[in-house]
């Protein structure tokens, strides 16, 4: 039985000079490993802070007013404490897919786990899509 849930992972990494190497894709000697599993996976890791910098963009470009999440990501990359950690979380995508089956998500959190153990990932998380497990965006409120 499949679950009717899509899943996602992310991690953070343990430094911003770590975290730069990630968001750039620079395959050194300690990053190596971990790219090397992500493409078994077909995952490319996204930096969240850019994620939301990109929403944010999109969100000023085609029109604030009916967004509700554009004030919270705003505030939040704007905050230099915010910034620091987003900079070093990442949300994964396979095959270019922001969420994905149970079964993809349990075998990449499970191959990501040795780097836990090394301390180059400080965190791994697994999201669902299930609302009732998730913060629902803000909302608007009435003039």
């Amino acid at each position: 039985m499949t679950s009717q849930w899509q899943y996602q992972v992310r991690f953070d990494v343990t430094d911003a000079t770590t975290a730069e190497s990630v968001r750039r894709g620079v395959r050194d000697r300690a990053l190596a490993p971990l790219f090397d599993i992500l493409a078994e996976h077909r995952a490319v890791p996204k930096c969240q802070f850019d994620a939301f910098a990109e929403y944010v963009a999109a969100a000023e470009e085609h029109g604030v007013e009916n967004d509700p999440l554009y004030a919270w990501t705003k505030t939040t990359i704007d905050d230099p404490a915010k910034k620091d950690k987003y900079l070093k979380s990442f949300t994964l995508y396979v095959d270019e897919r922001e969420v994905y089956a149970k079964e993809i998500a349990d075998a990449l959190e499970a191959d990501l786990q040795p780097f836990a153990a090394t301390r180059l990932i400080s965190r791994i998380s697994k999201y669902d899509t299930n609302p009732a497990n998730n913060p629902q965006p803000p909302q608007p409120t009435s003039s």
